[in-house]
């Protein structure tokens, strides 16, 4: 079989699994994970982001012949994060006998980034750069 390739402002994510412990040591099945509203999972892959229209591109001129119609956004996930999303618009599939679950990027609630590479880390740290007084 070939690579999957993730389209648009999708993402795949591995979600963890059903099972989940409780505070007082009750193992929940999955079947109760299922109801939730929230889930989890690592981010696998993502699609190239979101479409827009390339405003340096026109039909007209030959010369340019790697300018494409369309530019893309990219979108704040990336592979490795663990991110939270509405389950009830994520669609289950199998690939490789393994289950991953695709969702729009906008159904995304919250990721958690291990390295700490965020946007708040680099507004914060702005003092720092020279020039910046």
């Amino acid at each position: 079989m070939g690579k999957l390739i993730v389209v648009g402002d999708r993402v795949l994510i591995a979600p963890n699994s059903g099972e989940r412990e409780t505070r007082a040591g009750l193992v929940l099945p999955a079947s109760v994970a299922e109801k939730e509203k929230v889930r989890s999972g690592r981010v696998v892959s993502v699609g190239p982001g979101y479409a827009t229209p390339n405003p340096e591109f026109s039909e007209g001129d030959i010369w340019k012949q790697n300018e494409q119609a369309v530019r893309y956004l990219p979108l704040q996930a990336r592979a490795g994060d663990v991110a939270f999303f509405l389950a009830r618009d994520a669609v289950d599939i199998t690939y490789e006998e393994t289950s991953y679950v695709i969702v729009q990027h906008n159904t995304i609630l919250a990721l958690v980034r291990e390295d700490g590479d965020d946007i708040l880390s680099e507004i914060e740290n702005a003092d720092d750069i020279e020039g910046l007084e």
